[in-house]
């Protein structure tokens, strides 16, 4: 009997030492990816999230981080805050998870804020660019410029390289991103010495815009700002030319995407990227010919952020030697490198010190086609 205890115990200690191994072996440290991949603003969130999944693959296939593989959790929120939160509550006590990206706009982002602040996860939204987006502490950074910044560089453009002096605004006043976009072109673009002629706003959902636009063409602007996203744009383009509004227009990132919803009324329209495609720097070049060969798409702004979101937490945990979120958080504040959308540091709230490109929608070939103009840097 004492022989058979004693097989069964070695049996049981080699077992226990096998299922160990393949265990470690097996592991993968997750990461948490939360975006829009369905609903209005699916655009953003499928690039922000395949972005993610690219540069995921390129990690290991270089080895890993400290070690170890890492294995993306996607979860969908469309768009709406409460499944944010849902999405996150999820990932962190189901699957453990302390690093996350997401999400792709601000008021799911803000939302899961505090969220990761309390809880002491690290969280890097791609795209997020509303200024309260990383206020809730050290935990919560970004990797897209801030709606001020873009506002800025969208007034910037229009009175420096457009000429223009008279500037009307058509904006979501439902929407954190529209109107912070809308105020601080109002303000950049009144101490240029421009005129704000006519300052027009909607409600999320709207599809008719024509009192506005009326308003719009009796005020003579020499240029239409609209800091609104692709769907809205798409309409708001066809009714101004279809009122006789033929001005520049000018917007943010949230255009990405509308030249595959549009025709010619977004020609003469021009919008603030975080990333052009058409880029000629290395490191941009290799990531659209890696993302063109691995999803048979070109590469958008959104995705590049959230390749650099991902890229961005991977430097920060090989800088703190672990994967815990706290030294992980200290490490990413102290980055200064450059990756696909250039060279990124962060400010004291974890902002990216980045330039902006400006774009211009032309037909080449006869194709909607993004175009880079020229790149406005941080005064």
């Amino acid at each position: 009997m004492k022989k058979i205890l004693l097989m069964v115990a070695i049996t049981l200690c080699v077992l226990s030492i096998v299922f160990v191994g393949c265990k470690a072996k097996s592991d993968a440290v997750n990461i948490g990816l939360i975006f829009p991949l369905s609903g209005p603003v699916a655009f953003y969130g499928n690039e922000s999230r395949d972005g993610a999944l690219l540069a995921i693959e390129e990690i290991n296939a270089a080895g890993g981080l400290l070690g170890s593989q890492l294995a993306a959790i996607s979860e969908d929120d469309e768009g709406n805050s409460e499944i944010t939160i849902n999405a996150f509550t999820k990932l962190t006590t189901r699957d453990n998870v302390s690093h996350i990206i997401g999400s792709s706009t601000s008021a799911p982002t803000i939302a899961i804020s505090t969220l990761a602040q309390r809880s002491g996860v690290v969280l890097i939204s791609p795209s997020a660019t509303n200024i309260n987006a990383t206020v809730a502490g050290d935990f919560v950074f970004r990797a897209c410029f801030i709606d001020p910044f873009q506002g800025v560089v969208g007034a910037d453009f229009a009175f420096d390289y457009l000429e223009t002096r008279r500037a009307a605004v058509l904006y979501d006043a439902g929407a954190d991103y529209n109107t912070g976009l809308a105020e601080a072109f109002r303000d950049q673009f009144i101490s240029l010495g421009g005129q704000i002629v006519a300052y027009e706003a909607y409600q999320t959902g709207d599809v008719d815009f024509n009192a506005q636009i009326t308003r719009i063409r009796a005020a003579n602007p020499d240029v239409v700002y609209l800091p609104n996203y692709l769907n809205d744009v798409r309409l708001q383009a066809l009714q101004l030319r279809d009122l006789g509004v033929n001005t520049p227009l000018v917007g943010g990132d949230g255009w990405d995407g509308v030249i595959d919803l549009a025709g010619d009324e977004v020609l003469n329209g021009f919008w603030s990227a975080g990333f052009a495609s058409d880029t000629t720097e290395p490191r941009g070049v290799d990531f659209v010919q890696a993302f063109q060969a691995k999803f048979g798409r070109s590469a958008s702004q959104f995705a590049a952020l959230g390749y650099d979101s991902m890229m961005l937490l991977a430097d920060g945990i090989r800088a703190a030697g672990t994967f815990d979120a706290a030294a992980v958080k200290d490490a990413m504040a102290q980055i200064d490198g450059y990756y696909v959308t250039g060279r990124i540091r962060f400010d004291a709230d974890r902002n990216p010190i980045k330039g902006a490109a400006m774009l211009e929608i032309q037909r080449v070939d006869g194709i909607l086609t993004n175009v880079y103009k020229t790149t406005v840097n941080p005064r």
